[in-house]
C-alpha cells in the first residue's frame, strides 16, 4: 500500500477545503437571507457538522490501522467518552433551569436520590477541564490497555476482540444508574455552551467552524506523524513486525504512543459531536459504531488519512439520505458496500482514483515495489 506525501497536493486541497468551509459556511447561513440560494439552513450546517466529528474519528483509526496495522474494533468508545466529558460540561450548565430546579444536581440525579455531586464530576463546570478530561480519559485508558495488550504481544484478530470486547463492557457500565452518568438516558437537554444557547443559529455555526478547524489539526498532527521517522518505523511494524523487533525496536512502545494519540483524537471528535446532536447516551459505545468506523476508512482508502475522513462523509451522507427512502434496506447497503469495496476496491475511492489517473499520465515505469524486508528503516536510539 502506498503512503502518499505528508502535505502533497492532495493534503493542502483538503487543508484549504475545510478551512474555506469553516468561513464560508458559517456565513450561508447566519449572513444570507432564508429565501436565498446560497442559504443554508441550521439543520444543515448541524447535519454537515456532525459528519465532521466521524470525519475526524475516522482519522483516528486511519492512523491507528492503515498506518500501524492495528485494526481497533472499539474506537467508538473512546469516541463516546469524549462526547460524555463534554456532555458533563454541558450538564453542569444547566444548573437551577433544570425540571427540578436544584442548582448544584443534575435533573437524572435528583431523580436518583444523590445527596451530593460524585467526585467523577467535580471540576466539570469549567469548560477548559472538560476539554482535557476529552482528551486525558481516552488517551489514558489507550496507554493502559495498549501497554498490557502490545507488551504481551497480542495481535491480529485476537487484539481486534479484545478491543470490542472493551467497548461492549462500557457499554454495559455506563448502562447502569449507579455509575452516575445518566444510565439508559444518558445526557441531554443541554442549555448553554460557555454562555451561549447551544440551540441557537450562531452556536451552531461557531460549532461547525470548529469542527473544520478540529478536523484540519488533526490532519496536520497524523499527517506530520506518519510523515516522520517514527511513521516509517510503524509503516514497517505494520508490514513486517517481526523483522522490525528483530532490528531492536521496542515495538509495543510505537504501538502504544500511536493508539493513544488516535484515542486522543477520537475523544475530541466525541466532544465536538455531542453538543451538536444534544445527547450522549451508553448507545454510542455499541460495538457496531466501531465496526461502522471501519466501513467508513475501507470505502475511502485505507493509509489515506484524506480518504478516510472522505468516507466518513460519503457514507454517512448516503445513511442520511437511505434511512430516510428505504430505511428497512440500508443495513443490507451498508454491508454490501463493506463487501463490493472489500472486493474490488481494497485501496477505497482514493486508491480507484489513483490508478485512473496514473493511467492516463504518460511516464516514466513505475519502480519496483519496495518488499518489506528490503526496507531501510531509521536506527533505533539506544535505551
Amino acid at each position: 500500500m502506498q503512503n502518499h506525501r505528508t502535505f502533497g497536493p492532495r493534503g493542502l486541497v483538503f487543508l484549504a477545503v475545510l478551512l474555506a468551509a469553516a468561513a464560508l459556511v458559517p456565513a450561508s447561513s447566519l449572513l444570507t437571507p432564508a429565501g436565498s440560494a446560497l442559504h443554508l439552513s441550521t439543520y444543515a450546517v448541524t447535519l454537515v457538522g456532525k459528519y465532521l466529528c466521524y470525519a475526524l474519528l475516522a482519522l483516528s483509526l486511519d492512523l491507528v490501522w492503515g498506518y500501524c496495522g492495528i485494526l481497533c474494533l472499539g474506537q467508538g468508545a473512546f469516541f463516546a467518552l469524549g462526547g460524555y466529558a463534554m456532555g458533563m460540561y454541558l450538564m453542569r450548565q444547566i444548573g437551577a433551569r433544570g425540571s427540578y430546579a436544584n442548582p448544584d444536581l443534575p435533573d437524572f440525579m435528583v431523580f436518583l436520590n444523590y445527596h451530593s455531586l460524585p467526585w467523577t464530576w467535580w471540576g466539570f463546570s469549567s469548560f477548559p477541564y472538560a476539554v482535557l478530561m476529552a482528551l486525558a480519559v481516552p488517551g489514558a485508558l489507550a496507554l493502559v490497555f495498549g501497554y498490557f495488550a502490545f507488551r504481551s504481544r497480542v495481535t491480529g484478530v485476537y487484539l481486534s476482540i479484545i478491543t470490542q470486547a472493551l467497548t461492549y463492557a462500557l457499554l454495559l457500565a455506563f448502562f447502569r444508574n449507579e455509575m452516575g452518568f445518566g444510565g439508559n438516558n444518558g445526557l441531554t437537554d443541554f442549555k448553554d455552551i460557555l454562555g451561549h444557547d447551544v440551540r441557537s443559529d450562531g452556536t451552531r455555526a461557531a460549532l461547525f467552524a470548529t469542527s473544520c478547524v478540529a478536523l484540519a489539526l488533526g490532519y496536520v498532527v497524523a499527517a506530520a506523524v506518519t510523515g516522520s521517522k517514527f511513521g516509517q518505523v510503524t509503516v514497517a511494524i505494520r508490514d513486517a513486525e517481526s523483522r522490525v523487533r528483530f532490528l531492536g525496536y521496542r515495538v509495543e512502545h510505537y504501538k502504544t504512543l500511536v493508539f493513544t494519540l488516535s484515542a486522543m483524537m477520537a475523544g475530541m471528535a466525541g466532544a465536538l459531536y455531542v453538543p451538536q446532536v444534544g445527547i450522549i447516551n451508553p448507545g454510542e459505545f455499541a460495538p457496531a459504531n466501531s465496526i461502522e468506523a471501519v466501513i467508513w476508512v475501507a470505502v475511502g482508502g485505507r493509509g489515506t488519512l484524506v480518504g478516510a475522513a472522505l468516507g466518513a462523509v460519503l457514507v454517512n451522507w448516503g445513511k442520511t439520505y437511505f434511512t430516510g427512502a428505504f430505511p428497512e434496506y440500508w443495513l443490507f447497503l451498508l454491508g454490501g458496500l463493506f463487501v463490493l469495496v472489500t472486493l474490488f476496491l481494497p485501496q477505497g475511492i482514493l486508491g480507484l482514483v489513483d490508478r485512473l489517473t496514473a493511467r492516463r499520465r504518460p511516464g516514466p515505469p513505475a519502480e519496483r515495489p519496495v518488499a518489506p524486508e528490503e526496507q531501510v528503516l531509521p536506527r533505533p536510539v539506544a535505551e
